[in-house]
């Protein structure tokens, strides 16, 4: 493995920001941020001079994450907690054998894609994210049980996101099958996926890695908040 053929995964918001997600891009210069409707997530290459940056955004949102390298606040900013995730990256399609019909998830899905997510991963999955990739989805007797999708997005690198099951569908093996699928669909756009799991989360680690997903370093996500 080749580290610098890596190295834009080091800074994940500013690059999907200054590539394929540009779009989305609330540009500071010094430091980006998608709009937070979208996804509240930040990104800087240099330290310096960026507080009064992360200020204005505050302003949009009263909670979001910084990621990547400790960012330096002002005192009207509250820095909540350091989420330590580790990056998995996969390099080669899955060989899966789907049990379950995966299907892509459409404007008509939004409000139940919205609601499952919610209800799992609470806080993360804004109204717009949807927009921001591919979603799929596993349905039982019309209702939407389990989902993943695409989040961040760079030129060579897309982020899978949003792996939640419906609390009374685990361990039945849907995760394993939609994040598989949607590996090789961006493995067929010609990217490589990447994923972010919190690093005490060892089940979900252990599932990346029986779908031959390696750690590639440890990143963190800066919880900030808006001192009232």
């Amino acid at each position: 493995m080749k580290p610098e053929k890596y190295k834009k995964l080091d800074n994940p918001v500013w690059y999907s920001l200054s590539e394929s997600h540009r779009d989305f891009a609330i540009n500071y210069n010094n430091i980006k941020f998608y709009r937070p409707d979208y996804c509240p997530f930040g990104g800087f290459q240099s330290p310096d001079d960026i507080s009064e940056s992360i200020d204005s955004y505050s302003h949009l949102t009263d909670s979001f994450f910084v990621v990547g390298e400790k960012p330096l606040l002002s005192d009207k900013l509250l820095l909540k907690n350091e989420l330590i995730c580790a990056q998995m990256i996969v390099e080669n399609k899955i060989d899966m054998e789907y049990k379950n019909t995966i299907v892509s998830l459409t404007s008509n899905n939004t409000k139940a894609l919205f609601d499952l997510v919610n209800l799992v991963q609470p806080g993360y999955f804004k109204e717009k994210t949807a927009l921001l990739g591919n979603y799929y989805g596993i349905f039982e007797k019309g209702e939407l049980i389990a989902v993943t999708g695409e989040r961040m997005k760079m030129d060579d690198f897309v982020e899978i996101s949003a792996v939640v099951t419906h609390p009374e569908h685990t361990g039945k093996g849907l995760a394993k099958q939609l994040v598989a699928h949607t590996a090789n669909a961006i493995i067929e756009q010609g990217k490589m996926p990447y994923l972010h799991v919190v690093e005490s989360n060892e089940g979900a680690i252990k599932l990346y890695e029986k779908l031959d997903f390696i750690t590639r370093r440890k990143i963190s996500f800066w919880h900030i908040v808006k001192l009232r």
